[in-house]
């Protein structure tokens, strides 16, 4: 096969390396895009996408239980509700494959040649990617690594047959009648939040003292409510030991306990994807288990740059967008640097969790004096209207200027209020510009200006 030349080579088509090469193209740079998984990457193919359509076909049939057992307060009613699971897999795999095509046109329409193949560092230069045709080398002016994150497996709960990583458990062919999720981070409470609307009888191991330890204990509170009213079991201070075909066996300090799981679904964390392709090949430094990346996200070695997952906290996909995006304009001599001043992050649980910015205690430690106050759900005419009022949004700012430096909230739907909360903070908005804004009515984004209202002392609805 021929060689190929290029100015840009992107190694890695999940959300950071696609966009940048996107962008690349559309600026006119000669690119060149290698992966030997579908295009998009995690979030699109077994991540975000298939998840978040998983998520909202079991949340549709419990609340068609719900009707039939008469515990809508809105007057429904409905007889014997029933899914057919893999014609909601062939759904959810639609949507993904409408995703891949489209991805793929917008690579064809900027310019972009795409490669489907495995790619191995030669050198910072150079890399030979393995085709279904043979070894295709491609050498570059400049490589940006966008390989991704991969989940973390546990010695004693190797995946395979009923222990499941999360794209295991988004291609299965039956619900489980009994799930036992390992790890309360996000990724087990979505997915096993859903499987529990789905019918399955689902346990929680924590190792941890709580679930969803990234967030403070006033945001998490109505997510343990909802687990409990769906009849989901946290076990919390539990380690998993092992699995032994009949029950998972873990550990709380008193010895061996059994918990009946026809599945296992392990969900302890990802972490950069960073063997199998060579990279040992490159002197890059490197920063705990990420690579090492500056402000324009230039790695150690002159012309290799590193975007998404393989750079660094937090491992979001729009984080990587936006690395991506920046570093193609950067190649194309524009005057990029990374300020963003916050990064939005989701739990889509139920209710979901937002945070932008800082909480109050990060903003304490951070040496701020604060204002903080809530507004909740419970106050929001929006909220009542679809019989979901648990939750709040809530404001942290700087005592003295009023500005802005978090917001937080946990209800139903919260996720769609992320990006305003997030160009508040970008914007440098203060607590009376919110308060000042006019918010439609009526809207569960009232909450944002009701709880800037209040935290500036008049509060109109509570």
């Amino acid at each position: 096969m021929r060689d190929i030349t290029c100015k840009v080579l992107v190694v890695g088509a999940g959300p950071g390396g696609y966009v940048c090469a996107i962008r690349a193209g559309q600026l006119g740079l000669d690119t060149v895009i290698v992966d030997g998984a579908p295009l998009g990457g995690t979030c699109l193919n077994v991540g975000c996408i298939p998840s978040k359509a998983l998520i909202h076909a079991a949340d549709a049939f419990h609340r068609l239980n719900e009707a039939a057992a008469g515990a809508t307060q809105f007057g429904l009613s409905a007889a014997s509700p029933a899914i057919d699971f893999a014609r909601t897999i062939a759904w959810k795999d639609g949507i993904v494959e409408r995703l891949n095509l489209g991805v793929g046109g917008l690579l064809k329409k900027a310019g972009v040649k795409s490669i489907r193949g495995w790619a191995t560092f030669v050198d910072g230069k150079t890399v030979d990617v393995t085709t279904d045709t043979g070894i295709q080398t491609i050498r570059a002016e400049n490589v940006v690594i966008a390989t991704g994150s991969e989940p973390v497996a546990l010695p004693n709960l190797a995946f395979g047959d009923r222990i499941l990583s999360s794209a295991d458990a988004l291609a299965l062919g039956a619900v489980p009648m009994s799930l036992a999720v390992v790890g309360g981070g996000y990724i087990g409470l979505e997915l096993g939040t859903a499987f529990a609307k789905l019918g399955s009888r689902v346990t929680v191991i924590e190792a941890a003292d709580t679930v969803l330890p990234q967030y403070d204990a006033e945001l998490v509170r109505p997510v343990l409510a909802r687990l409990e009213a769906l009849g989901v079991e946290v076990l919390t201070g539990a380690q998993a030991v092992g699995f032994d075909d009949t029950a998972l066996k873990i550990d709380r300090g008193q010895g061996a306990e059994a918990v009946a799981a026809e599945k296992v679904l392990v969900t302890v964390g990802r972490r950069p994807k960073t063997e199998g392709y060579g990279l040992e090949q490159l002197d890059l430094d490197r920063s705990g288990r990420f690579l090492k990346i500056d402000h324009r996200c230039r790695t150690s070695m002159r012309g290799v740059y590193a975007v998404g997952d393989i750079s660094g906290e937090p491992m979001l996909a729009h984080r990587a967008m936006a690395q991506g995006e920046m570093v193609a304009e950067i190649l194309a001599g524009h005057r990029r640097t990374w300020d963003k001043v916050a990064i939005p992050a989701i739990c889509f649980t139920d209710p979901e969790i937002v945070t932008v910015g800082l909480n109050p205690d990060e903003a304490a430690a951070d040496g701020h004096r604060t204002v903080t106050k809530l507004f909740p759900f419970q106050a929001n005419g929006r909220a009542m209207t679809t019989a979901r009022e648990d939750g709040f949004v809530r404001v942290v700012a700087r005592e003295d200027t009023h500005l802005l430096l978090g917001v937080q909230a946990v209800g139903a739907h919260v996720s769609e209020m992320a990006a305003g909360f997030a160009l508040a903070l970008e914007m440098g908005a203060r607590l009376e510009d919110i308060a000042g804004t006019i918010h439609a009515h009526p809207t569960h984004g009232e909450a944002f200006q009701e709880a800037a209202l209040r935290t500036l002392g008049h509060a109109l609805h509570i």
